[in-house]
């Protein structure tokens, strides 16, 4: 297979009506570390947000179940890109997805951020970072893949464009992002997770390296202090100096999984979709946190 395998065969592709095969190519053949990076630092992003950050840490899922949420969050997104959305198996992620969220009082305007964060998040990080950045046919086929995501979870209102997705999410961060000592807490445990991703002598170097990638708004809506100036230089040279050697790799040829990934450790003997997530408390009504009213979204309509 030649180098540019899955590049050619996207745009042989109509990203109007193949934007699942597109989306997959990227995600499990041309880009699967990368968009595991990516997608993992653009739901970190989400936790800037107070609303989000001090829902999240009020559950005690990603404070006290770290692990086991960071899986099964993997875990439920990869079946609509695998199989589809129409597979009986992504129906009942999409589910489950949906069955947690109903639980909450989440306001739609959240919803649209998030997803705004898995279109945009990504094409940056493969900008800054990629062996090569995303065609056209495949940005179109990620804009697509989450609109078609968002339909099947009931969000209203999302942008029609990755222009408009761009605008969406950064004049929301612009607006939203700002300290909250939960939110903190739940970048805090994220983190500590991801050092126990590397050996031991690497952990201390891995969470500088994760404050290092950050951007500056980010960092001070967590309050997390700037690595110094030389250590975030080299943090990106290294890893645009990765993508330049990923150049010279050939095509892959099988596709990566996420269950293949090292770092899901919650499921050694394997797991049912319908188990994975979180489920009310038996005889609670409504949302089972309490928290404060939901702000309106700045120009409500997305």
């Amino acid at each position: 297979m030649r180098r540019d395998h899955w590049k050619r065969r996207n745009d042989r592709l109509d990203p109007k009506t193949d934007f699942v095969e597109i989306y997959r190519n990227v995600v499990s053949h041309e880009f699967p570390w990368d968009m595991n990076q990516a997608l993992s630092f653009a739901l970190f992003r989400t936790y800037a947000v107070p609303g989000i950050g001090r829902l999240l840490d009020e559950t005690g899922e990603f404070t006290g179940r770290v692990q086991k949420r960071y899986d099964d969050t993997a875990l439920l997104l990869e079946p609509p890109t695998r199989l589809g959305f129409e597979h009986p198996e992504a129906r009942a992620a999409i589910r489950r997805i949906n069955a947690m969220h109903r639980a909450y009082d989440i306001p739609d305007h959240e919803f649209r951020y998030v997803l705004s964060a898995f279109v945009v998040v990504p094409k940056r990080w493969m900008d800054d970072y990629g062996k090569r950045r995303f065609t056209v046919h495949e940005v179109e086929a990620s804009v697509r893949y989450y609109q078609t995501l968002g339909r099947h979870m009931g969000i209203k209102d999302l942008p029609a464009t990755y222009a408009g997705f761009e605008e969406l999410m950064d004049a929301y961060e612009a607006e939203h992002f700002a300290y909250d000592e939960g939110g903190r807490r739940v970048a805090d445990a994220t983190l500590d997770l991801m050092r126990t991703f590397y050996a031991r002598p690497l952990r201390r170097p891995a969470g500088l390296f994760a404050r290092a990638l950050m951007d500056q708004p980010l960092r001070e809506a967590f309050r997390y202090a700037a690595p110094p100036a030389v250590v975030q230089r080299l943090s990106r040279a290294a890893l645009r100096g990765r993508g330049l050697l990923l150049r010279a790799y050939p095509a892959r040829r099988e596709p990566k999984r996420i269950e293949d990934v090292a770092w899901i450790r919650s499921y050694p003997d394997g797991y049912e979709i319908d188990r994975l997530g979180t489920f009310p408390v038996p005889g609670r009504n409504g949302c089972p946190v309490h928290h404060a009213a939901p702000e309106p979204a700045a120009g409500e309509a997305g």
